[in-house]
């Protein structure tokens, strides 16, 4: 018993070594997009309308991917800045569902194929979701 656990942690800890440089690259790639990406092109690149800003807000939370306490955060300083609800939902959206930057990581741990497809489905509810959701809110009141 005392050797399928020892096997067990050595394999645990073998995977862990071999992914710790992708996830390092993860972390490393994702702080540095979102400090490149200052207030003031959030205002110039929103405000086309609903449908743009929310594909725009998906890509760029796709792309920056994040922790889901983070995304309350910026969220509520791209609307303070004037960024339309469209984007910023989709962007929240997107920022916890989709992740470029940790596609390798995801691909080797899931398979290519299903981290491909579930992205790309997520990317895609990602602005369904942002629509929906300010469409609902401007029916209620």
């Amino acid at each position: 018993m005392q050797d399928k656990i020892k096997q067990s942690a050595r394999k645990t800890l073998s995977s862990l070594l071999a992914m710790l440089p992708i996830i390092m690259g993860m972390l490393l790639l994702t702080s540095l997009i979102v400090e490149l990406f200052p207030e003031q092109i959030a205002s110039g690149l929103f405000g086309k309308n609903s449908v743009v800003d929310a594909w725009v807000g998906a890509t760029i939370g796709g792309i920056a991917a994040g922790h889901p306490l983070v995304s309350y955060i910026l969220g509520g300083e791209l609307l303070s800045s004037g960024v339309s609800l469209f984007a910023v939902t989709a962007l929240i959206v997107s920022w916890v569902t989709v992740g470029i930057v940790q596609l390798p990581a995801e691909a080797l741990m899931l398979g290519k194929c299903f981290a491909i497809y579930r992205n790309l489905i997520c990317y895609l509810f990602a602005i369904v979701i942002a629509l929906l959701t300010v469409f609902t809110l401007q029916l209620m009141g």
